[in-house]
């Protein structure tokens, strides 16, 4: 469900890679993460605490390439539409899923997620390390990062799969009797809603028969500007939304020295929170190029460029406050990056998810996207769900017998149907 339709689209747009794109704009230096200015602002960062190792430079190349590619495909299908969505989410939840994925089904989504010849153990030391160094950029700013897994209990998944979950992912595994599904619905949405401080408070409203795993990932934001907005300058005004519609807005107001670029097609302005180490990106169209066109033309060398092209001046700038809450289903956007495979029932290879055959009936049932953001005069809030649902084609239900207690057998010979034997053991003999 989309709220605020036309409100603020390319803030959000623009929220979400500066998220993604992290590392890029973020900063971190040597200095006392408590240390403060003379205003009483934390120290400003200048450099990472210490060097990307090879494997992070890995994740966060393959995060950026495919936040791009994935938000090409989003925009391409939602035109004149408000869009709120973190591909670095999605990759996280991707990435656990990869650990379970064989042959041309790891291939193919190995190639939508833009790793090319990095290796799986690359991948997952990637993930972990940046988790992190992101997580620990900003003591004042809130960067929370979670993962969950949530299986059918009775279903014979790997226990390797869930232990590399548990060390790079430091995911939160854990079985579910899925015939209960009110119950199993109350843990999995607690889980997202605790993981999300209650901002996106479910994911999911039924489990199919099919369905036996979810995987999740959790991204939670926090952040006061580095400048807040005065609220007494924040004015009752007009958005002028696609189609030429004019609709009541909040503007709030800042005249103030902050990053600035400008371009034939575009301004852009880059918004500080906190220590400087996490910023919001404000690109505004100019009169003659639209806001789809202008979407269209980010990609990783434009986005590059624009990063390095802010330069320290005093602007008058206004935008809306906003609260916006989102949801997507990515199959159509991960089939057209060339993720085909892992979707069709019967034809995935999740071998390393659970041992043939059993793993050769499962898929990815849907992946899909659930965020919310709340941008106003202190700072903002964001937080992202990314859910992977694996199925299975036959949807088998596997009883658990544990003969553990007081039981009985039978010996017979089956084609006759004689019985030969018959026994009752209440206690294990000496």
């Amino acid at each position: 469900m989309v709220m605020g339709r036309h409100s603020g689209t390319i803030i959000r747009r623009l929220r979400t890679r500066a998220t993604v794109v992290a590392l890029v704009a973020a900063a971190a230096c040597s200095t006392s993460p408590t240390e403060k200015t003379p205003s009483g602002q934390p120290a400003a960062l200048t450099a990472l605490p210490r060097a990307l190792t090879a494997n992070e430079t890995k994740v966060r190349d393959a995060a950026n390439a495919f936040a791009f590619a994935l938000w090409g495909r989003i925009n391409a299908a939602q035109r004149d539409t408000n869009v709120f969505v973190s591909p670095l989410s999605a990759s996280f939840a991707l990435g656990m899923t990869l650990n379970g994925a064989a042959n041309q089904t790891a291939d193919q989504m190995r190639t939508a997620l833009q790793y090319g010849g990095a290796t799986l153990p690359e991948i997952n030391a990637g993930y972990k390390s940046l988790v992190a160094l992101l997580t620990s950029l900003d003591p004042g700013v809130q960067m929370q990062i979670a993962n969950s897994i949530w299986y059918r209990q009775e279903f014979p998944f790997r226990q390797s799969f869930f232990d590399t979950t548990k060390v790079y992912f430091d995911a939160t595994v854990r079985g579910l009797n899925f015939g209960d599904v009110a119950a199993s619905l109350s843990t999995i949405n607690g889980w997202v809603s605790t993981a999300t401080k209650g901002k996106i408070p479910s994911v999911l409203d039924d489990i199919q028969q099919q369905q036996v795993m979810f995987l999740i990932n959790a991204i939670y934001f926090k952040g006061s500007w580095r400048a807040k907005f005065d609220p007494a300058q924040t004015v009752a005004s007009t958005f002028q939304a696609t189609g030429n519609v004019s609709q009541p807005v909040q503007l709030m107001h800042r005249l103030d020295t902050m990053s600035y670029a400008e371009s034939a097609t575009y301004q852009a302005a880059d918004l500080p929170y906190g220590n400087t180490a996490f910023t919001m990106t404000v690109l505004l169209p100019k009169t003659g190029t639209d806001v789809e066109s202008l979407a269209a033309s980010l990609t990783p060398a434009a986005w590059q460029a624009l990063a390095a092209s802010f330069q320290t001046r005093k602007i008058d700038f206004s935008m809306p406050k906003l609260t916006l809450r989102y949801e997507r289903r990515l199959n159509d956007d991960l089939e057209a990056m060339g993720m085909v495979v892992p979707f069709v029932a019967g034809g995935a290879d999740f071998t390393q998810m659970a041992p043939a055959p059993v793993g050769n009936e499962l898929f990815i049932d849907f992946v899909k996207q659930n965020t919310f953001v709340d941008i106003n005069e202190e700072g903002t809030e964001a937080a992202a769900v990314t859910t992977v649902a694996v199925g299975v084609t036959s949807a088998p239900v596997y009883p658990v017998m544990r003969v553990d207690r007081p039981y009985l057998f039978v010996l017979r010979e089956r084609l006759t149907g004689t019985v030969l034997f018959m026994g009752k053991i209440v206690r294990m003999p000496n």
